[in-house]
């Protein structure tokens, strides 16, 4: 290339790193006024730095073939903040690519066309609902990530509030509590501060004000002391997986529902966000998330099953070492786990194989499944070998999974990467409940094996947040709609 040429490239970048600082003010009014949540095929545009939102725009070209830039998304966005928009989540890079497909000039009519249904909703005395008071019960990794989203969500009128953190203990570790949610080995730094209230045992991050309440049973606490009221309890310890014992929590005062961050044993409702949450009632006190496994994936094989058909099939976990497993060999209960995590591959059982048939039970009784526990601290792989109904390809099947991570309802649960040099650390951090690795996807006639990444952590806790706001009617819709 000649200098000119080098020039221009160089310019273009300048220019597109502008556009990307013009647009960050306007993306934080439309979610701080509006409670407007704005994203790109999935991935979030909120308090992303200019890099971020242009890798993000890049990212369309992968998954839709179609060149996207903040020169096509900036004048929507301008244009969104004059329309009193109501609250919503929107996806921009949607919107983009089909004002482009269109061939449209008007971007004013063309939005007022695509979003009439919340155009000049918006309220100025509330962001749309009445504030629903949240608990975490355990502060261990699932805690911690779910404290680090609602507080990251909460600058928009998500209406959860993260108002007190249950745990063991005397009241004098208040800092290394802190600590922890302000430094993670695994998913960097706390984004904000964290202030430490100790005359009233309190955190303070990003000006949420989060009681620490020190308890050794559920029962024994009386949350309206706190200010508390009509809260979801979510108990992250995994105590207690039945009805009975996390009924407990319903015996402390201001609580009005519990959800729990494991599988729910007995007649306790497995919840898969995006496949049966519609299924809990308001009559549901006790749910379950299920487990990260079961939400990575159930909606896979949802999709696989309803447009071919799963005869039967095995589950194979790779999944990152555990709080449970012993850091060098002791003695443990469960068969194998007691050998050193850090330096073995650990073949162990597995759950979720059977527990896919209380969110799908059109699957039950075809699955089988193992789990391998592997030296990474996050970050797992379930491998699906299915047998179909109707015979595919690999492009066919390939191309219907990107139609669904990008198009279908399941947006939020499947995701979809194209690259042979993905490895697990780049889905540190991912909000999907998994991604299906088309690269690695073999098909033949009616056998398929379908290579699924998903962040134990991270990705199962975006799942858990969007059961709390389920339960809580404090969910917002998905623009433009999905079918």
């Amino acid at each position: 290339m000649s200098q000119d040429q080098l020039d221009t490239v160089f310019q273009q970048w300048q220019d597109n790193e502008a556009r990307a600082e013009e647009m960050i003010p306007l993306l934080g009014k439309l979610y701080r006024q509006y409670n407007v949540i704005p994203s790109l095929f999935g991935r979030s545009l909120i308090n992303r730095s200019v890099t971020r939102i242009l890798k993000n725009h890049r990212y369309v070209r992968k998954v839709e073939g179609t060149e996207l830039s903040v020169a096509d998304t900036l004048p929507m966005v301008r244009a969104m903040t004059e329309l009193e928009l109501g609250p919503a989540h929107i996806d921009i890079g949607r919107l983009g690519v089909a004002f482009k497909n269109a061939g449209e000039s008007d971007v004013v009519a063309f939005l007022k066309r695509e979003l009439a249904d919340i155009v000049g909703c918006h309220d100025s005395s509330g962001m749309g609902g009445e504030p629903q008071d949240v608990v975490l019960y355990g502060f261990g990794r699932i805690g911690r990530i779910l404290a680090r989203i609602m507080i990251e969500k909460a600058g928009g009128g998500n209406l959860l509030r993260l108002r007190a953190i249950v745990v063991r203990g005397s009241g004098d570790d208040l800092e290394k509590r802190a600590s922890l949610l302000r430094r993670d080995s695994v998913h960097g730094p706390f984004s904000g501060s964290i202030d430490v209230d100790y005359d009233n045992r309190a955190l303070i991050a990003n000006g949420h004000y989060i009681r620490i309440i020190y308890a050794d049973s559920p029962a024994e606490i009386d949350y309206t002391a706190y200010g508390i009221d009509n809260a979801i309890v979510v108990d992250n310890t995994g105590k207690w997986r039945d009805r009975e014992g996390l009924a407990q929590h319903l015996e402390a005062r201001g609580v009005s529902k519990v959800l729990l961050t494991a599988p729910g044993k007995g007649d306790l409702k497995n919840i898969v966000h995006g496949i049966n949450h519609q299924t809990i009632g308001d009559d549901d006190r006790i749910v379950s998330a299920a487990s990260c496994t079961t939400n990575a994936i159930v909606p896979v094989l949802k999709a696989i099953d309803d447009e071919y058909g799963i005869v039967h099939g095995h589950v194979e976990t790779v999944h990152s070492y555990t709080n449970d497993q012993n850091l060098i060999d002791n003695y443990h209960k469960g068969d194998r786990r007691g050998r050193s995590a850090p330096l073995n591959m650990v073949l162990t059982e597995t759950g979720a194989a059977k527990a896919v048939a209380k969110a799908l039970p059109a699957l039950s009784g075809k699955l089988t499944g193992n789990a391998i526990r592997v030296p990474t601290p996050n970050v797992s792989m379930a491998i699906l070998n299915l047998s179909l109904g109707r015979a595919t390809d690999r492009e066919a099947l390939n191309e219907y999974l990107r139609q669904m991570a990008l198009h279908s309802p399941m947006h939020k649960q499947i995701d979809y990467v194209d690259s042979p040099e993905v490895v697990s650390s780049d889905f540190v951090g991912n909000r999907h409940a998994g991604v299906l690795d088309a690269k690695a996807t073999i098909a033949d006639g009616k056998q398929a094996v379908l290579y699924v990444w998903y962040d134990n952590e991270f990705g199962y806790s975006c799942q858990v947040v969007r059961i709390l706001q389920y339960m809580s009617r404090v969910c917002h819709r998905y623009l433009p709609s999905t079918s």
